[in-house]
């Protein structure tokens, strides 16, 4: 039983990640003086004095999400069972990654930057290096879980899933075209900051509804007296 409380626990820490850093996000970058949603990344709020505070942000969640990967380790009736929980867990990592080593100034934050920093320092390169789970490996793992969904049987999720990744991965990728002013895409630079927060709030929405739906199944499981529940 103890056990089981734990996982759920763990499972929940999925469900509270990314209302917990959406929130964030929204207040401060409302509250933050020259910072502008719509065009600035949500990273270049951990810049400033009040950094601090997105930098914490950042770690927190990632820890959360980690403790979502265990929980679905633990489960072993989620679909993706060898692989879900380290994708998962990647994406917490990146996320602390993130958080520790903190953005170049890029894209007009704070008030006099180049749209692209002209110098890289060796904490921007790694920001960005620790960006790839989150960024790319999310999408990835949308797309695989969607996979192992549609060959359980569960269509809603698979097509959720599958839409998901495919619509995080291509927000993103007109998000970086503009910002390096590819032909075509120019338009869009003003508006980094809002196909950023697109990006992200499609891939930590499908996290918490997954870590919900595995949660009602562990609870489910409970209630019928610990019997084996159908794969999700």
């Amino acid at each position: 039983m103890g056990d089981s409380h734990a996982m759920k626990t763990f499972i929940g820490c999925g469900v509270i990640a990314g209302p917990l850093f959406t929130v964030a996000w929204i207040v401060e970058g409302a509250t933050r003086a020259n910072y502008h949603p719509l065009q600035h990344t949500i990273s270049s709020l951990s810049v400033g004095d009040c950094g601090w505070i997105h930098i914490v942000t950042f770690i927190v969640t990632g820890l959360l999400i980690i403790a979502f990967a265990l929980g679905l380790r633990r489960a072993r009736r989620h679909e993706g069972a060898a692989w879900g929980p380290v994708l998962i867990a990647l994406v917490g990592i990146g996320l602390i990654g993130s958080g520790i080593f903190v953005t170049d100034p890029l894209n007009g934050y704070p008030p006099g930057t180049p749209r692209i920093p002209t110098e890289r320092t060796a904490h921007g390169i790694l920001h960005d290096t620790f960006g790839i789970p989150v960024f790319l490996g999310l999408p990835v793992t949308c797309v695989l879980f969607g996979r192992r969904f549609a060959r359980s049987g569960n269509r809603a999720w698979a097509l959720y899933s599958t839409v998901s990744g495919i619509a995080m991965f291509g927000v993103f990728l007109v998000a970086r075209l503009g910002i390096r002013e590819v032909p075509g895409f120019t338009g869009t630079a003003g508006l980094f900051g809002l196909f950023q927060r697109i990006t992200v709030t499609i891939g930590f929405a499908w996290l918490t509804l997954l870590a919900g739906h595995v949660l009602t199944i562990e609870n489910e499981n409970v209630s019928v007296g610990g019997q084996p529940t159908p794969p999700i």
